[in-house]
């Protein structure tokens, strides 16, 4: 893992742990658009890039996303990616949380394609 990527993921653990304590209770709770579409911009932002056009993770245009099927980025999202700086969002996020967040990619993403 570079250096530098060490520092951000330790920033964003500071963050998240104290909510960690809500993992619990996430399942009972139906998704919010506002409060996922923040998260989607700001703290998949911090490695996707704040317009999704990538940085230390990959972009994530909506033409890319449409590649995957709405349960493979669900996955994705709740378990990361092994090998790799994607966390697993499963503690923070339900299965409707992920799922929306997915779709959202998928069909009303603000990046269309890279070249927009």
């Amino acid at each position: 893992m570079p250096k530098r990527v060490l520092p951000l993921l330790l920033l964003g653990l500071a963050w998240l742990l104290p909510q960690v304590a809500l993992a619990d209770s996430l399942d009972a709770v139906a998704p919010n658009p506002e409060r996922l579409e923040t998260l989607l911009y700001q703290d998949c932002g911090s490695c996707h890039g704040m317009t999704l056009r990538g940085g230390l993770g990959p972009a994530l245009p909506q033409d890319r996303m449409q590649a995957l099927s709405p349960e493979a980025l669900t996955h994705i999202i709740r378990h990361g990616i092994p090998g790799s700086a994607m966390p697993g969002w499963k503690a923070l996020l339900s299965e409707e949380e992920a799922r929306w967040i997915a779709e959202h990619l998928q069909t009303d993403n603000r990046l269309k394609t890279l070249d927009d």
